[in-house]
């Protein structure tokens, strides 16, 4: 097991918090809370070592893609493919805005 932590830009606190996925086999899950304004913190524990610049790219490729509020990211990874990842932090931004 790999802990990798990442940081990027992010606008307002988030109004809520989220959680989507569960951690299985080629599964990850997706946990988000509100983090100070402008951070994003990401916090990745994954069961593939040797893998933090492909995440590094991953993280930048979804965060620079729309404007994304100021979160902690907690990910639990069980060897997710980039895909996947994506799916699943959309899923959470997507049930983030639907409680406000």
């Amino acid at each position: 097991m790999e802990r990798l932590q990442f940081h990027f830009s992010g606008g307002a606190p988030s109004a809520g918090r989220t959680c989507v996925g569960v951690v299985g086999s080629g599964d990850l899950e997706v946990l988000l809370t509100p983090d100070e304004p402008g951070r994003i913190d990401v916090e990745v524990t994954t069961s593939v070592n040797g893998m933090s610049a492909i995440w590094q790219a991953q993280l930048e490729r979804i965060f620079a893609s729309h404007a994304w509020p100021a979160l902690h990211v907690e990910i639990n990874d069980f060897g997710a493919t980039p895909a996947v990842v994506r799916l699943r932090l959309e899923q959470a931004r997507e049930a983030l805005e639907s409680t406000r």
